[in-house]
């Protein structure tokens, strides 16, 4: 019964934070960011690149935007029609631009930025527990079949029959298939979320 608690509270878990990672929408940049009609007729009717980097210099003046673009200029997107705050990007696959955003997760198909990073760790880090106990849970079944002598009766598969355990060949491909995938999860799950872990520490992003 223990297991079983255990096992749910983890399930529960992992498809709560997957839920919030999948359908929290990203976040855009506020309105102040976005510029004017009259600044974008301004902008765009201007030919000379230099000119246009101080147009982007005088709106950007009294917003809080410290990140600047190889040649030092105003990180502007032509798209959104908007200027950049730091660590903004644009996502071509939501056609945004996003927030504090980390990447495109092909896993939830949606942009881990700002509104769901936290989500997407406790996903990452449920996940990783998920596995964990389920690799755990199943390996004692994985020892029995390896070192346990096979008591055949009827055919060569039926085994274990007096125990109620393992009883057919069936069965002990499923404990391998499980073990397998839990484990190779688990592996890649754990360099994903330490990954993630140092880019927190270091108060950076993937992008």
């Amino acid at each position: 019964v223990a297991y079983l608690v255990i096992f749910h509270i983890l399930f529960v878990l992992f498809v709560w934070t997957y839920w919030k990672s999948v359908f929290t929408l990203p976040v855009q940049p506020a309105k102040k960011f976005h510029m004017s009609y009259a600044d974008q007729e301004r902008y765009e009717n201007e030919e000379r690149p230099e000119v246009q980097r101080q147009i982007l210099a005088e709106i950007a003046r009294k917003l809080p935007v410290y990140t600047r673009t190889g040649n030092g200029g105003i990180r502007f997107c032509d798209r959104c029609q908007l200027i950049k705050p730091d660590r903004c990007h644009h996502c071509s696959v939501c056609a945004m631009c996003v927030l504090k955003m980390d990447h495109h997760c092909p896993w939830v198909n949606n942009c881990i930025g700002f509104s769901n990073y936290k989500f997407f760790l406790l996903f990452l880090a449920y996940s990783l527990l998920y596995c964990l106990y389920i690799a755990a849970t199943v390996f004692k079944y994985f020892i029995k079949y390896w070192t346990v002598t096979l008591i055949c009766s009827y055919h060569l598969f039926c085994c274990f029959s007096s125990q109620g355990e393992l009883t057919n060949g069936r069965s002990k491909f499923h404990i391998l298939f499980l073990l397998f995938v839990a484990i190779m999860f688990f592996v890649s799950l754990m360099f994903l979320f330490g990954y993630h872990c140092w880019l927190v520490s270091r108060n950076r992003s993937t992008l």
